[in-house]
């Protein structure tokens, strides 16, 4: 089994360093994504989009789904009369690729746009990092934490891609249809194994979440035994996120699903997954430290919560339609006319294919959220929510 045994022992320390023995799976998931030394996103064992990595992405597949992105951002740059600076902070920027093509893409054209740009990446990983520096030395761009931007400073679009899946959540379960919750614990077996047990919530918050959804666990259609997975943290980030955008957009690409489908009843074992080498699972207790977690996003926590903070819901889209209205078809038409290779027209217009794949990238969900726009800015439409006919 592969494991890091010096992320184990921290994860046993904070365990046993607890009144009760026990973490909450929040922080057990955070010490295993994100230790500054030792997590999987701080590491070397983050493998984005290789393929002997543990997942790709959309930006892993060329450069389309970048410059396709630049085109909504540029719209958004017009529909807020060309101010400068126009920010775009991309938040989790992975290795940078998705940095680099959009910035080359607006450089070469849209200068106008490009000259008012500031990029700016927000990042926790040490590593991740000093690989984007690396591969964005040619262009100027920010690498700040959340301090260093100040409240109600940004003018232009938060966006972020993948990057709620991976934030640390609670795991809750339902035992004679009350609400509780799953920690984490050690048993006294060797070699040492994380075990689950349960108890009662560890904060009011994850009832107020449900309170919020207005999503009542005490129905009897739940069955005993549900679990399920509740993403504090995805709120915290976006109260953040509102209280530093002055006017723009929020933009957010993930898979997950609106809270009706996320809660069904019959989704009775939660989205949690884990990728390793571009194979998935659903046990967290392997390959500590070098492995992803994730759970599936809740869109409808995200616009109810957004409201709440001062953003206003533009709209949610899927993925693949959202790519369409921004031009995707129009370079699908143009692949057979260019005079490549038939290997790489093949491999390229497998990549647009994929992009737009329902079942798979096409099928994630698009959120876009807003502040501080008048009356007209809020009345022009986004190309990438104009669904084609």
């Amino acid at each position: 089994m592969d494991f890091n045994q010096a992320l184990c022992e921290i994860i046993t320390g904070q365990i046993t360093a607890s009144s009760e023995r026990r973490i909450t799976f929040a922080e057990y998931m955070d010490l295993v994504l994100y230790h500054p030394e030792h997590g999987y996103y701080s590491s070397k064992e983050v493998n984005i989009g290789f393929k002997d990595g543990d997942f790709f992405t959309s930006p892993s597949l060329g450069s389309d789904f970048g410059e396709l992105l630049a085109e909504q951002f540029c719209q958004m740059w017009e529909i807020l009369g060309r101010p400068s600076p126009f920010s775009l902070v991309e938040m989790g920027a992975g290795i940078g690729t998705l940095a680099i093509h959009i910035l080359t893409y607006l450089q070469l054209h849209h200068p106008d746009c490009f000259q008012a740009l500031e990029y700016v990446i927000i990042e926790k990983s040490p590593g991740l990092i000093r690989e984007q520096q690396l591969r964005l030395k040619d262009f100027t761009v920010r690498w700040c934490n959340w301090s260093d931007i100040q409240p109600h400073s940004i003018t232009g679009c938060f966006f972020a891609n993948e990057l709620v899946d991976a934030f640390p959540v609670h795991l809750i379960t339902l035992e004679a249809g009350e609400l509780q919750e799953i920690y984490v614990t050690t048993t006294p077996n060797f070699p040492l194994t994380f075990v689950e047990i349960v108890g009662e919530p560890s904060t009011a918050q994850l009832h107020n979440y449900f309170q919020l959804l207005e999503i009542d666990f005490n129905a009897n259609f739940y069955p005993d035994g549900y679990r399920s997975e509740i993403n504090l943290a995805a709120l915290d980030w976006l109260s953040i996120v509102a209280d530093c955008l002055c006017r723009g957009y929020v933009l957010t690409i993930d898979y997950g699903y609106p809270a009706s489908r996320y809660y069904h009843p019959r989704r009775s074992q939660g989205t949690l997954q884990c990728y390793y080498q571009h194979h998935y699972h659903d046990n967290p207790y392997i390959n500590i430290g070098r492995q992803d977690i994730t759970a599936h996003v809740n869109f409808t926590a995200l616009e109810l919560w957004g409201q709440q903070s001062g953003l206003a819901s533009i709209g949610w889209i899927q993925q693949g339609l959202f790519l369409m209205a921004l031009g995707l078809g129009d370079r699908l038409v143009s692949v057979s006319e260019q005079q490549q290779p038939i290997s790489q027209l093949l491999k390229r217009r497998d990549a647009l294919h994929q992009l737009i794949d329902p079942t798979g990238l096409g099928g994630f969900g698009v959120l876009v959220q807003s502040k501080g726009l008048t009356q007209v800015e809020a009345g022009l439409s986004l190309k990438g929510l104009d669904i084609p006919k």
